[in-house]
């Protein structure tokens, strides 16, 4: 993977971009140690805008998109995905050994999954609840709308927050994580779930891949929602290319949450 923007300007440059390490990649996507909270999305497109092939993000994706998707788990303290993308992707539990080596204490556990669900409408026996390591158990994001036999089911194995009487109060919902000390957010999606962050101005960075292919078909963006476009323009930190693919990472001009 090599970095094609902004131009390296170090005395080491030449026409051929450097090939970027681990490490560097690291530091390109640490999260600011100066933020209270930062949330930061990660998603993919194809080339004309779809954000699926057939339904999954899968076939959009490339090794090292994979290997990004790793690191940015690994940096992070938290991933905060909606029920739907969870059940499409067949979201389970974050085991240690997906973790990359050097970025994290062995002795802190893999980051948490936190669902929003409205109802909670997962199968409650699945390994993203009952495969969650001490530590690290999953999180719902639920409503008072939620059936109260549920969410005391969902208790056995998770932790359950009510955000909200009909629909999930995101802003609470992040400032409840940060509380049980997830201030590093990562979400993964889907598009419903990130437009309401966007919408909602709660949304610090965007990673955004942009696979070499023309999808076509009706596949939707990687955002939807009713509410207007997150206000303020995004600043392009950088681009990093692999055969193709880039890689792409956006902040806002001043964070989210203070």
């Amino acid at each position: 993977m090599r970095r094609i923007f902004p131009p390296q300007v170090s005395p080491r440059d030449s026409d051929i971009a450097e090939e970027l390490t681990w490490r560097d990649l690291a530091e390109l996507y640490a999260y600011p140690s100066a933020s209270p909270l930062w949330v930061r999305a990660n998603m993919v497109t194809s080339a004309d805008g779809a954000a699926t092939i057939h339904g999954r993000s899968a076939g959009l994706s490339s090794e090292a998109d994979r290997s990004l998707f790793a690191l940015l788990r690994s940096l992070s303290d938290v991933i905060l995905v909606g029920a739907g993308t969870a059940r499409a992707e067949r979201y389970s539990a974050v085991r240690p050994e997906e973790m990359l080596p050097g970025l994290r204490d062995e002795r802190v556990p893999p980051p948490a999954i936190a669902v929003v669900t409205r109802r909670i409408s997962l199968d409650l026996a699945s390994p993203l609840l009952t495969a969650a390591r001490a530590g690290a158990r999953t999180i719902l994001i639920t409503t008072e709308q939620a059936p109260a036999e549920l969410r005391s089911e969902a208790t056995k194995y998770a932790d359950v927050i009510v955000a909200g009487d009909d629909s999930a109060d995101l802003r609470f919902a992040l400032h409840a994580l940060a509380d049980r000390g997830y201030r590093r957010v990562l979400a993964e999606g889907g598009p419903q779930l990130l437009g309401e962050l966007a919408a909602d101005e709660l949304l610090d960075e965007l990673c955004l891949t942009i696979s070499p292919l023309v999808a076509s078909g009706g596949a939707g963006r990687i955002a939807v929602g009713n509410s207007a476009a997150q206000s303020g323009r995004l600043a392009l930190r950088h681009v990093l290319e692999e055969e193709g693919h880039l890689f792409c990472r956006y902040t806002r001009r001043r964070p989210a949450i203070a």
